[in-house]
């Protein structure tokens, strides 16, 4: 099953982090909590998915990085309109199951062309240097996007403690793969575990976040935790989470979407509006969280990241590499 549009989808509500924690915390302390927020599911005609909690607090500083100064997308809709298909196809699949994943013990395997494999630990990696907030627009294939406070810091600095050989060309991505612990559902066409992989130069540029956290906070089981990439200039389907291998390669490695089809979804997959997919328009896009009134917006070239990152495809025929 391939990605697909979600044009039938009704927008999201519009719920500020800190009055949906607010309401919550109120609603455990009232008497008459349960009945109340039954009859408010009722009243809505829908019952939303449980919140996974990410209750661990990331201390971040403001990063230069943070190229944007958009409306943030509540907390809310970040974490409860996800694509994690290891979990489920529906959108609001991974905040129902993905309880189930445990981010302790974690490590990261590396191999490949590097002067010595490694293990990390993912609590030495989350040590290793300050944790910088990047509000990233964040663009999905299926035409809709986010504005995201994300927390981590530049890939290449892990990249440089990973010492990858000059023969390195490429760096591929390994996802969790764990019946026990995940859905891994047959009908998103998949064969797990996902895969995704990076130019070395791609990889190193400033821009591309090795993300730990949102809003201040631990990811959220739903949105990749503990770990992930991401890249803001690329589609969402390129920031790979839930990462537990990283291989260095000399050759442009195997990667899930490219893979199982290669017309819809290149390798590359810079946001382009001026190559559409296949099946619809990249022109626009819908902004969850937004009013109304600001949803439909019109795409920016490399999601609005062109000055910072075109340099690196100079010379390319983007709609051909795509």
């Amino acid at each position: 099953m391939l990605i697909r549009k979600p044009g039938d989808i009704a927008p999201s509500e519009i719920t500020p982090k800190h009055d949906y924690l607010n309401r919550r915390a109120f609603m455990r302390g009232a008497a008459v909590g349960a009945a109340a927020l039954a009859g408010e599911h009722a009243l809505r005609g829908i019952l939303r998915p449980t919140r996974v909690e990410a209750a661990d607090k990331l201390a971040t500083v403001k990063s230069q990085y943070s190229l944007t100064t958009e409306p943030l997308t509540p907390y809310e809709d970040i974490t409860h309109y996800n694509n994690f298909y290891e979990f489920g196809v529906d959108k609001g699949d991974p905040a129902k199951y993905a309880g189930t994943l445990k981010t302790r013990p974690w490590t990261i395997k590396v191999e490949g062309l590097v002067s010595k494999p490694q293990t990390f630990d993912i609590d030495t990696l989350l040590k290793l240097r300050p944790m910088e907030e990047r509000v990233y627009r964040f663009r999905c294939v299926e035409a809709w996007s986010m504005v995201i406070p994300w927390a981590g810091y530049s890939l290449s600095e892990f990249i440089k403690l990973c010492d990858p050989l000059s023969t390195a060309k490429y760096v591929q991505f390994v996802s969790l793969a764990d019946d026990k612990q995940e859905k891994l559902p047959w009908d998103a066409g998949i064969r797990w575990p996902y895969l995704e992989g990076l130019r070395m130069d791609e990889a190193m540029h400033p821009l591309t976040l090795l993300t730990f956290g949102l809003y201040g906070e631990v990811l959220p089981n739903q949105d990749g935790a503990p770990v992930r990439i991401i890249v803001p200039w690329k589609y969402g389907f390129k920031s790979p989470k839930s990462i537990v291998k990283v291989k260095f390669v000399k050759s442009q490695p195997e990667t899930t979407w490219n893979d199982m089809a290669p017309d819809e979804y290149g390798f590359y997959s810079n946001v382009n509006p001026n190559h559409d997919h296949p099946r619809w328009s990249q022109k626009t896009e819908r902004r969850i969280g937004a009013p109304i009134w600001k949803q439909r917006q019109p795409t920016l070239m490399f999601n609005g990241y062109a000055d910072q990152v075109a340099s690196l495809y100079k010379g390319m025929n983007l709609d051909r590499d795509y």
